[in-house]
């Protein structure tokens, strides 16, 4: 079995420091190869669903692949939804499951199911390894086959793999594992994707037609020298809470608030797009209803890309900041410019107000505690209402992290102790909602919570976003099937996990915990904000109109 105990030096050769294990016993081999191995750090993590959103939290944050490890059966299929956000956030992830030989597919054996290809098209690329593992060939085959797939997950776009490994018996090494230094591994050596002198002068002649120029960072995290590049621009410059984009004098950030559907003002000539998802449905919508001329999307590499406003007319393959760097727009209309740093301006100003005199409720609350976080806090979003709300109200000194590939409410919590799992000085305050809360309890069944995380729960027993929406807000169905009330609260998840608990159904109250909520403790802390779904909807509403 020395090829199946050789896949960890393969691995930590290819950059990968982290693995992710389940416990089980047909990965057993897995298992002990790699946690005898000395440059690779091993965590046991019980619940598989669990375990693949904390891998995908130590990838997200350390941006190069974090490898997991699984018995066979349907503890491969609990690993999904975090490939799927992967697959889609393009976060590097190894996958490795243990499976019974082929043979016995299909023979009511335990623990067996169809593993190849489980993850469908969410995977990059699915691999099955040889089940003579001690032929000469086959050793070779693994070698390759590892080395294939680990490059293939750091390759752009970033995204999971798997590997699917059929395992016979004996499982447990009888000495302590070899490893060899001098095991032939493959390794990519990336290019640099630029535009050549050609391709710079056909853009530069097409864009000088272009007068209303409109540029849209979608999720990820940028740099100050990008920003200030196409600041050089002096065209408006949409992002959002998860962009993370640095905020510049041309910088749109409270376009939510201020777009409308049916008029003309903010159609562009040219959009310009990069980075992963939009968040703004609003957005979108108008985007798509009133089309640029052209849409250029800039990516490292690839001939596809994605065409969320219904409007994509090129794909272009450079570094954003040799884009933006080397090519300048023609005349940009002034008044266009001035349309939306004008409606920006008016509409922040009415955030502001609107959410000083506005009643407590969980919004009032989220911005409260927004003013409070921690400076370089690492801010993590629940899908739901605590993005929506956080991208009108963004943080100012924060990197903020949100799920938003597949937009799930399960493993909000799970991604963000992944992430604090790279640095136990950075913490990480993570907005949740009550069921993304409680969905996701199993994050904090593993020993290696550390005391970096402050978690806000913001408890308005139930799915509330579906009051807020027109179509299920309008059915009789409303509170018994779409909101679905329950009456949990976070005290008792607190106490069985070995967590500080702190509590607040008013401004006064909150203001009161925040300071011992944020304050350096031996142990982590979840602060639960009581509110009344109703009057958040009504609030809300009151909000948006204000």
């Amino acid at each position: 079995m020395q090829a199946i105990h050789n896949i960890p030096e393969i691995c930590c050769q290819l950059g990968v420091t982290d693995v992710i294990m389940s416990p089980g016993s047909r990965c057993a081999p897995l298992t002990i190869a790699f946690a005898q191995h000395p440059s690779i750090k091993e965590r046991s993590i019980p619940d598989e669903r669990s375990a693949a959103f904390i891998g995908l939290g130590l990838a997200l944050d350390q941006n190069r692949p974090v490898a997991l490890v699984c018995t066979s059966g349907t503890a491969l299929l609990n690993y999904s939804p975090a490939v799927a956000e992967a697959f889609y956030q393009e976060i590097p992830l190894v996958i490795l499951s243990a499976d019974r030989p082929p043979e016995w597919t299909d023979q009511q054996d335990g623990q067996t199911i169809h593993q190849v290809n489980a993850f469908g098209k969410h995977a990059k690329r699915s691999y099955q390894l040889p089940t003579d593992n001690e032929h000469p060939d086959s050793e070779w085959q693994i070698c390759k086959t590892i080395s294939d797939a680990v490059n293939l997950a750091n390759t752009y776009p970033k995204g999971p793999v798997h590997i699917n490994i059929p395992l016979r018996e004996p499982f447990y090494p009888e000495a302590p594992i070899k490893y060899s230094k001098e095991i032939r591994v493959i390794k990519a050596r990336q290019g640099k994707h630029t535009l050549s002198e050609n391709e710079s002068k056909e853009l530069y002649k097409e864009i000088k037609n272009y007068s209303k120029i409109l540029i849209i960072a979608g999720q990820g995290n940028y740099s100050t020298t990008l920003a200030n590049e196409i600041e050089s621009w002096k065209t408006p410059l949409i992002s959002e809470v998860i962009s993370n984009f640095p905020e510049k004098k041309y910088s749109i950030i409270a376009h939510d608030k201020f777009i409308d559907l049916n008029v003309t003002t903010f159609q562009p000539d040219l959009l310009i797009t990069f980075g992963l998802s939009v968040l703004s449905k609003t957005l979108k919508t108008y985007l798509r209803k009133h089309k640029a001329k052209a849409h250029w999307h800039i990516q490292e590499s690839g001939s596809t890309a994605p065409d969320t406003f219904q409007s994509l007319t090129d794909v272009i393959n450079c570094k954003l900041e040799d884009f933006f760097r080397h090519l300048r727009p023609g005349q940009t209309s002034k008044k266009w410019r001035n349309d939306w740093i004008d409606a920006n301006k008016s509409a922040q100003k009415a955030i502001k107000t609107s959410l000083e005199i506005i009643a407590f409720c969980e919004f009032k609350a989220l911005k409260i505690i927004t003013d409070n976080l921690p400076l370089q806090a690492n801010l993590h979003l629940a899908n739901s209402m605590a993005v929506r709300y956080s991208n009108y109200y963004p943080p100012k000194n924060n990197i903020v992290y949100a799920n938003r590939g597949t937009s799930g409410i399960d493993g909000s919590t799970s991604t963000c102790i992944g992430v604090s799992l790279n640095d136990k000085n950075q913490t990480n305050v993570l907005f949740s909602g009550d069921l993304s809360f409680f969905y996701d309890q199993n994050a904090f069944w593993n020993n290696y919570i550390g005391n970096n995380i402050r978690i806000v729960v913001f408890n308005n027993h139930g799915g509330g976003i579906f009051r807020m929406i027109e179509g299920p807000a309008k059915q009789q169905e409303l509170e018994a099937n779409f909101v679905v009330e329950q009456k949990l609260n976070a005290k008792l998840s607190a106490e069985q996990y070995g967590l500080n608990y702190f509590s607040a159904d008013s401004e006064e109250s909150l203001l009161e915990a925040l300071p011992c909520f944020f304050k350096h403790s031996k142990k982590s802390a979840i602060l639960e904000v009581e509110t009344d779904g109703i009057k958040n909807t009504e609030l809300f509403r009151l909000f948006k109109e204000f």
